[in-house]
């Protein structure tokens, strides 16, 4: 999506939110059990973000979750970043990734911001990734690694701000699929996809560990909701057996009927972003 795609509907769904979506009521909808699991009142319609490392495994929980006639799965919007008023931001970024990051998360904010915001029929919205990881994760690696200003993280953290205390983009559920490096590494290399060839080792290491800081050691940066990890290291078709076996977790505990045959594409990839 180019800036086209954000003119008046857009915008009057931004308007439409405002600080009162955070409020105690707002709090109170959402009750989590000593066991941790996590129940949603009647009639609610909740959001599930899909977090974890490159080759996580995260296209197949969406395309899992697609056949349930109450789930709406949104992949990351990888089209709007290759085509952003005729601009290929995606082959921008790797292209010069020094010059072209800062540009790039922040129509990455904006983009993920409108998935966030977008209205659904069903009642479980389920995504792939969030504004909270592109923040804590992607932009906080780009800076660490050298390859963004301090004065552009500032400002990209200062929209960050401002989005999460005036903009509904408050996830009720992550899931982190937890993988190792190794295992991420092998999937990558074995998919092959052409934007995925040329992420090095270390990207995928550094990524592992802010994601690892974020979610489970919760070291530096805040976590907007519960965090249900799986061990997604585990072969995909066993991973896809566990999916089955916690679905009522990974659906915060919502009924559902049974899947029906999905007609969702195969998800693009975000590769090195």
């Amino acid at each position: 999506m180019g800036f086209r795609g954000c003119r008046s509907g857009y915008w009057k769904r931004i308007i439409h939110y405002s600080l009162a979506s955070r409020s105690s009521n707002g709090l109170r909808d959402r009750v989590f059990s000593l066991i941790g699991g996590l129940k949603m009142s009647a009639g609610k319609k909740i959001t599930i973000c899909v977090e974890g490392n490159i080759g996580s495994g995260k296209t197949t929980l969406l395309d899992h979750f697609a056949q349930f006639p109450e789930v709406k799965t949104i992949s990351e919007p990888v089209n709007k970043w290759r085509d952003a008023g005729g601009h290929n931001l995606l082959e921008l970024m790797y292209s010069d990734p020094a010059r072209y990051s800062c540009m790039f998360q922040s129509y990455v904010q904006l983009t993920m911001m409108d998935n966030h915001t977008a209205p659904v029929e069903k009642p479980i919205k389920m995504m792939e990734r969030s504004i909270h990881s592109g923040r804590y994760c992607f932009i906080e690696n780009l800076h660490r690694g050298g390859l963004m200003a301090d004065a552009e993280y500032a400002v990209l953290d200062q929209w960050f701000q401002w989005i999460t205390a005036n903009v509904n983009v408050q996830p009720d559920l992550i899931v982190y699929l937890r993988t190792s490096p190794e295992v991420a590494l092998e999937r990558i290399r074995r998919r092959s996809r052409d934007e995925e060839r040329a992420i090095p080792e270390s990207y995928v290491r550094a990524l592992h560990e802010l994601h690892e800081d974020w979610l489970v050691r919760r070291a530096q940066f805040p976590v907007p909701c519960q965090v249900l990890v799986l061990d997604a290291d585990q072969d995909l078709s066993l991973l896809k057996e566990e999916f089955n076996v916690r679905k009522q977790e990974i659906l915060c505990r919502s009924e559902v009927k049974s899947p029906v045959k999905s007609d969702r594409p195969a998800a693009a990839s975000a590769a090195a972003v």
